[in-house]
């Protein structure tokens, strides 16, 4: 725990030693894990491809944490600092292609160290290449044949070159799908070994949003935030689920507000940042509210306005008919006619690598519960 403790431990092993060598690593538990995908070509040009951030602090594997990008809660200054020693890096080694930098951020200081660097494709890059439309795969391929990046056509826009980088107008959440539903007898305890046998993505206007997309993707029958088992969880069982990671712990969270944790509280045991969990909080404290007024929606056939904008409230914030009727003790069948005699549809916007900057010809799109699309019929 101090400089005076690792001198006597490691005079004490050297001397223990059969080879005189100690291993020294540093504790670096709770400090926040940032990445980078970097690309360089052969002219030394290197962009940045998207940053992204873990909601889970170091501890855990990589693909075992919940991902969000771009990353929300870095300051201008440590985004730029990060990014910075991520192009280093990859021109200090020479790569040309795609690259993944993974770093340790104190979340109390500017101190950070580099916990990994990729040299090729990986499963990091797959997910930004998603996330953003830019094919870091083929865009690597055309390196590899000698091509520099202002050389290659955006495949996205068609107009603008692959040195440009992405931007995004939305958010990205990445969770990882265990397979404990199969293996039940399985240590569900989350560490440095990777236990995660798939991922799914989700793509919002907010990060509650994508949140709530990607928990339903996951197939496991949770439609939201609130464990299945909340009613039999001890006060004592949910401390020690935030304490040590498991593939319930995201739920946990949302269980300790919704019996009155502090954000505060959850932070120091869990070690996730007070952004995302006052994220889960306000969804957590709206459900309650939700809940509680559960009165305005009766009788079916017809709703006030208070209930009207609670409904309409709920959409924009990403919840599901299927999660509002669980809510409020209906039958999914009697929220969707409410949504559709609101007139409540969702709208789409493109994935386009240029956040609309330029025009795309072959984008994706993603929904969400706004005025305005980006669909162009026709």
């Amino acid at each position: 725990r101090t400089p005076d403790q690792l001198r006597e431990i490691g005079a004490r092993g050297l001397k223990l030693s059969p080879r005189h060598q100690v291993m020294v690593e540093r504790y670096l538990t709770g400090w926040k894990e940032i990445e980078y995908e970097v690309v360089r070509d052969g002219a030394d040009t290197c962009i940045t491809i998207c940053n992204m951030e873990n909601f889970d602090p170091m501890g855990m594997h990589t693909g075992d944490s919940i991902v969000v990008a771009p990353s929300q809660t870095l300051s201008d200054k440590e985004y730029q600092m990060l990014r910075t020693a991520s192009l280093k890096i990859i021109r200090a080694l020479k790569i040309e292609g795609g690259c993944n930098v993974q770093l340790a951020l104190d979340p109390s200081s500017f101190g950070y160290y580099i916990i990994e660097v990729n040299p090729r494709v990986s499963r990091s890059s797959a997910l930004a290449s998603k996330a953003t439309g830019y094919p870091i795969a083929r865009v690597a391929s055309k390196i590899a044949i000698g091509l520099r990046l202002d050389e290659i056509p955006n495949a996205v826009t068609q107009k603008t070159l692959a040195c440009f980088e992405p931007a995004l107008d939305y958010i990205v959440v990445k969770i990882p799908r265990w397979p404990f539903d199969k293996f039940t007898l399985a240590d569900r305890r989350i560490t440095t070994q990777m236990k995660a046998t798939g991922e799914v993505m989700a793509i919002d206007r907010s990060f509650e949003g994508g949140l709530l997309k990607a928990i339903r993707s996951l197939e496991i029958g949770q439609v939201g935030l609130r464990p299945k088992n909340a009613d039999q969880l001890t006060d004592m069982e949910i401390e020690s689920g935030l304490a040590q990671a498991t593939d319930q712990r995201l739920f946990l969270i949302a269980e300790a507000f919704h019996r009155g944790l502090l954000v505060q509280e959850v932070a120091d045991l869990s070690g996730v940042d007070s952004w995302f969990l006052t994220k889960i909080q306000r969804l957590v404290q709206f459900e309650d509210r939700l809940r509680a007024q559960w009165r305005l929606f009766r009788p079916f056939e017809s709703l006030g306005e208070e209930a009207q904008a609670l409904l309409a409230d709920a959409k924009r914030r990403g919840f599901a008919d299927r999660h509002i009727a669980d809510v409020l003790a209906v039958q999914e069948g009697h929220v969707r006619g409410w949504v559709r005699a609101l007139g409540l549809a969702p709208v789409y916007k493109m994935v386009d690598t240029c956040a609309a900057e330029f025009e795309a010809a072959t984008p994706y799109f993603y929904s969400c519960y706004e005025k305005e699309g980006e669909t162009v019929s026709g």
